[in-house]
C-alpha cells in the first residue's frame, strides 16, 4: 500500500485536507469540497448487475477493477463505493472489498470497524430509540401513542431473534411495549446520511424523521422530541467521505453503505460528488441487481442529487446466465449451452430497464477460470443481437491490465456521441400506489400489485398526510424480478404482494416492504465468522 498522503497528492488532494485515520485511510475535510466546487464534474459511470446467484457476480471488484484499468490507460479514474456491514461481512456473503488483483485496501480494516461512520449511526439511531422511551416514561409531553411507535432500535449486526421484541418489562423500566430490531444498513440515519449535501442539510432530514403518531393520529418526529442537534454530534464524522486506495493505488472514496434490498443501496451523495470533482471517469455501484441497486440510483439518488449519469455498466458471469437458466449450483462449471441461452433473458430485462432511464449500456463480462471460448462468444454474439457493447472482464486475475477491454469499451461509448438522456421511471406528482405499480410492470414485469390490509392502512395514513409526493423504495427479495426468491429468469404476470409501507420522511421516500422481505437478516447455517481467525501476529484470516 501506498502512504493514503501519496494517494491523495496523485487525486489532487492537498494534505491539509485530509484528516488522517493512520497511514492508509483519511476522512476528507469539508474544506476540500470549498476548493473543489467549482470545478467542472467528470463523467458518472454506475456499475450494476444482473439478479445475484450463488456463485457471486463480482460487481464492486468489477468497480474496482474497471477503475484500475482506466487509470492505466491514463483516464483519471475514482470509484465511489459503500461501507461494508459487519453483518453480511460475518453472515452470509464475508468481505465486501473485491478480490484478488482487484481490491480495495486495507481490506479488513474497511471490512471491519473502518472509521466508525456504521458504529456511529448505530449510536445516532439507538439515541433517539433511548430518548422516545425516555420521553414516555417522564410524562409524555407530546402525547405519543406507545403502540404507534415507528422508530426501531439497530444494530450492525444479523440477529433474527431480535426482529419483534417487547420492551419495558419489570417494574420501573418504562412503559411496555412491542418494539423490534433492524439492522443498522436499514437505518433510516444511513439513508439520510448518504442523501444529503452537507452537514447542514443532514440536519433538516433528521429533524423530519418520522418517529411514531400521537393519540390523534398526528405524526411526531425527531425534531418534534428535540433529538436532532445529539445525533447531529453523534455523526459529526461520520458525515465526511473516506478516502482509501486500490492495489494499484487508485483513489476510492468509500461513504455510507445502505443495503439496496431494503434501503436504497448506493453510497453517499457526498462521497460523490468529491470523486466527481477529482476525477475524469467516476465509476460508482449500486447494490445487487439492476431491477434494485440500479432503478433506486436512478429514482432516488440521481433524482435528489440532480446527478445524470452518463452510462452504465452491466455486470454478468457465464454462470450467472446459467442460473438463471435453471443450473443448480453444484453443475455450474458444467458446458451447458441451453441453460446460457435461456438464463439471457435474465441479462436481457435489465438491459431493457436500464434503457428505460435513457442511459446507455455496456455489458461486462466478469471472467472465471473454466469459462470456455464458446460460452463467452454465445454471450457477445447475445449482446451484439441487442445492439449493446459486450467487453470480457479479466480483472481478477490480472488487475487493471485485466481490464483493458473493459476501459476501451466505456471510453469509445462515453465518446461515442450517444449522449445520456437520463430521466426517472416515473413522476413525482404520480400518487403512492402508482408509483409502485409503474415500478412492478415497467421493470419487474408483474402484472399487478396486491396491498395487503396492513399496506391499505399505510397507503391511507400517507393520503390523509398528503405525502403522496414521496419517492418509493422497494423493500424486495434481490434474487428475482419478482417478489419470490426462486422465481429466476424473466418472469413475467405474477402479482406483487405488498405487506406493509413504511415512511422515511428525512430521506423524502416510502419503504414498500414486499414478499417475506426482512429489514433485520438471519445469520445462514455456517456463518461466515466461522472462518474468521486471528495469528499471533495480528493478521486477520478468512475474511474475503
Amino acid at each position: 500500500m501506498r502512504l493514503i498522503t501519496e494517494v491523495a497528492a496523485a487525486a489532487g488532494i492537498a494534505e491539509e485536507h485530509l484528516e488522517l485515520y493512520g497511514k492508509y485511510k483519511s476522512k476528507l475535510s469539508p474544506s476540500l469540497w470549498d476548493e473543489l466546487k467549482h470545478k467542472p464534474d467528470g463523467k458518472l459511470v454506475l456499475m450494476t448487475a444482473v439478479n445475484p446467484t450463488p456463485a457471486g457476480e463480482g460487481k464492486t471488484l468489477t468497480t474496482i477493477g474497471l477503475a484500475q484499468a482506466l487509470n492505466a490507460v491514463g483516464v483519471k479514474a475514482v470509484a465511489a463505493l459503500r461501507e461494508p456491514s459487519l453483518g453480511p461481512c460475518l453472515g452470509m456473503k464475508g468481505g465486501a472489498t473485491g478480490g484478488g488483483k482487484a481490491q480495495i485496501v486495507p481490506a479488513d480494516e474497511i471490512n471491519l470497524h473502518f472509521t466508525g461512520d456504521i458504529h456511529a449511526v448505530t449510536s445516532a439511531h439507538n439515541l433517539l430509540a433511548a430518548l422516545i422511551d425516555n420521553h414516555l416514561f417522564q410524562g409524555n409531553a407530546l402525547g405519543l401513542d406507545p403502540q404507534r411507535i415507528v422508530w426501531k432500535r439497530v444494530m450492525d449486526m444479523n440477529d433474527r431473534s431480535l426482529r419483534s421484541i417487547v420492551t419495558g418489562l419489570g417494574d420501573g423500566n418504562g412503559t411496555v411495549r412491542e418494539a423490534g430490531f433492524q439492522i443498522t444498513t436499514a437505518s433510516e440515519i444511513m439513508a439520510v446520511l448518504c442523501l444529503c449535501e452537507n452537514l447542514a442539510d443532514l440536519k433538516r432530514r433528521l429533524g423530519r424523521m418520522l418517529i411514531g403518531y400521537d393519540q390523534l393520529g398526528q405524526p411526531v418526529t425527531a425534531g418534534d422530541l428535540g433529538a436532532v442537534e445529539a445525533m447531529a454530534v453523534l455523526l459529526k464524522e461520520a458525515v465526511k467521505p473516506n478516502l482509501v486506495q486500490t492495489l494499484e493505488g487508485t483513489p476510492v472514496i468509500v461513504h455510507g453503505g445502505p443495503f439496496a434490498n431494503i434501503a436504497h443501496g448506493c453510497s453517499s451523495v457526498i462521497g460523490t460528488r468529491y470523486a466527481l470533482k477529482l476525477g475524469e471517469v467516476v465509476v460508482t455501484e449500486a447494490g445487487f441487481g439492476a431491477d434494485l441497486g440500479a432503478e433506486k440510483f436512478m429514482d432516488i439518488k440521481c433524482r435528489q442529487a440532480g446527478l445524470a449519469p452518463d452510462a452504465a455498466v452491466l455486470v454478468a458471469t457465464v454462470k450467472s446466465l446459467k442460473y438463471n437458466g435453471g443450473v443448480r449450483k453444484e453443475e455450474l462449471y458444467a458446458d451447458n449451452r441451453a441453460a446460457l441461452l435461456a438464463g439471457m433473458a435474465n441479462l436481457e430485462r435489465h438491459i431493457e430497464n436500464l434503457h428505460k432511464f435513457g442511459v446507455p449500456v455496456l455489458v461486462a463480462v466478469n471472467h472465471f477460470e473454466g469459462d470456455t471460448p464458446a460460452e463467452i462468444q454465445e454471450v457477445r454474439e447475445a449482446c451484439r443481437r441487442l445492439g449493446v457493447p459486450c467487453a470480457v472482464s479479466k480483472v481478477w486475475a490480472e488487475g487493471g491490465t485485466g481490464g483493458a477491454e473493459l476501459a476501451g469499451e466505456l471510453m469509445k461509448l462515453l465518446g461515442s456521441g450517444t449522449a445520456s438522456r437520463y430521466a426517472p421511471l416515473y413522476e413525482d406528482e404520480l400518487d403512492i400506489p402508482a408509483k409502485i405499480n409503474k415500478i412492478v410492470t415497467e421493470v419487474y414485469r408483474g402484472s399487478g400489485v396486491a396491498f395487503s390490509p396492513a399496506a391499505k392502512r399505510s397507503l391511507a395514513v400517507i393520503e390523509k398526510l398528503g405525502l403522496q409526493h414521496l419517492q418509493v423504495c422497494m423493500a424486495k427479495t434481490p434474487y428475482s424480478f419478482s417478489d419470490q426468491p426462486k422465481l429466476l429468469g424473466a418472469p413475467e404476470g405474477f402479482t406483487m404482494g405488498v405487506r406493509d409501507i413504511t415512511l422515511s420522511l428525512g430521506a423524502g421516500f416510502a419503504v414498500v416492504i414486499t414478499g417475506s422481505i426482512v429489514t433485520m437478516p438471519g445469520l445462514p447455517a455456517k456463518p461466515a465468522s466461522e472462518s474468521l481467525r486471528i495469528d499471533e501476529d495480528g493478521v486477520i484470516h478468512g475474511l474475503v
